[in-house]
């Protein structure tokens, strides 16, 4: 995770700098935002990079003597099926619908996400 990690970190380093170049001088206001957002979302996956490395230090992959047999192995559970996700795509689809056509139909589309959300978190809370 220390190479995406370093990678993440001069993208927001990158964006920043050129946020920094650019905000004071210019009058738009969506590519100030653009360029803002761009740095703050790089620079939240590279802390979460640098915490997962922290946690649980070097992969092999992050090792240059490493060879491939020392990345074979269980990595991860992987749940066999979910109906979670048609849930969340459905409120998302009508929660977007809900945006043109009225807040009713926005806070339909929520009350569909919420739902979708919290099963994909606690479906496999018992390992």
């Amino acid at each position: 995770m220390k190479v995406e990690a370093l990678l993440f970190t001069g993208v927001a380093a990158f964006f920043a700098a050129v946020a920094a170049g650019y905000v004071p001088f210019s009058e738009d206001p969506a590519g100030n935002a653009a360029l803002l957002i761009s740095c703050l979302m790089s620079s939240l996956i590279a802390f979460f990079l640098w915490m997962q490395y922290r946690r649980r230090g070097t992969r092999a992959q992050d090792r240059p003597d490493a060879a491939v047999r020392d990345t074979a192995g269980p990595l991860a559970f992987f749940p066999p099926r979910s109906y979670y996700p048609v849930f969340t795509a459905l409120g998302t689809a009508v929660a977007g619908l809900g945006v043109i056509f009225g807040m009713w139909l926005f806070l339909i589309g929520v009350g569909i996400v919420a739902p979708g959300v919290a099963g994909f978190v606690f479906q496999h809370n018992d390992r």
